[in-house]
């Protein structure tokens, strides 16, 4: 993994007074982060809605309302679980738009290898190192890998399958990463994403699910991203 950040960044990562910006799809992940953070007034943590255009929007019109030295998406996720079990975190090392580009004879073609943009958005390599070292030493079970944002979550094996096969060691998938990533992208500004993990990306079985142990897990990863940012 590249560390790529600025000087300019880590000052400003740094500096006890940074403005963050957090999205969050829903009102429970909202509450479970804001749980988190303990009152911190250094943060805002506001609603993106669900899926890539509503949070690009929602985040864009924050960003040109505020000033902010970072930008995160967070919440919970399906985990591939050979990487991410129910109720681990996974901190992004990189956030892609895995559906976006088009079928062809050949298969799929992301917009990369069309040529009309690029579907990866690196994220704050420095701070994703760090927040992954600091939950690694808690009960948290963590990895930083690759988050797969779509419009449509998968609900089949065969779909896992192919994700899995078109990025490889992809962690987790959630609906509003990209969305966020590309708002900060525009504004100039590092993200990150942090996805803690309620089912595994395949057949949906929601009876399986365990919503209550990745909003315990949102929380206390909120908590150390507040230590690690105020250290």
């Amino acid at each position: 993994m590249n560390i790529k950040l600025a000087d300019e960044t880590i000052h400003k990562l740094e500096t006890k007074h940074t403005r963050v910006l957090i999205m969050t799809a829903v009102e429970a992940e909202q509450a479970a982060v804001l749980r988190g953070l303990r009152g911190s007034d250094r943060f805002d943590v506001l609603l993106a809605g669900v899926g890539p255009a509503s949070a690009a929007a929602h985040t864009s019109a924050a960003l040109s309302q505020s000033e902010y030295s970072l930008v995160i998406s967070a919440g919970i996720a399906g985990g591939f679980s050979e990487v991410a079990p129910i109720g681990s975190v996974v901190i992004a090392e990189r956030i892609i738009a895995a559906d976006l580009g088009a079928e062809t004879p050949d298969g799929f073609s992301s917009v990369d290898e069309l040529g009309f943009g690029s579907s990866n958005i690196e994220t704050d390599n420095k701070l994703a190192l760090m927040l992954t070292s600091a939950m690694a030493a808690t009960e948290l079970t963590v990895c930083c890998r690759p988050i797969l944002s779509v419009s449509t979550a998968t609900g089949s094996a065969e779909r896992a399958t192919i994700l899995q096969a078109r990025v490889s060691g992809a962690g987790a998938e959630a609906m509003e990463g990209y969305g966020v990533a590309e708002a900060a992208r525009i504004h100039g500004l590092p993200v990150l994403e942090i996805r803690t993990i309620s089912n595994a990306v395949g057949p949906r079985d929601r009876s399986a699910w365990r919503i209550g142990d990745a909003l315990a897990s949102l929380e206390l990863a909120s908590t150390i991203l507040l230590e690690v940012l105020e250290s």
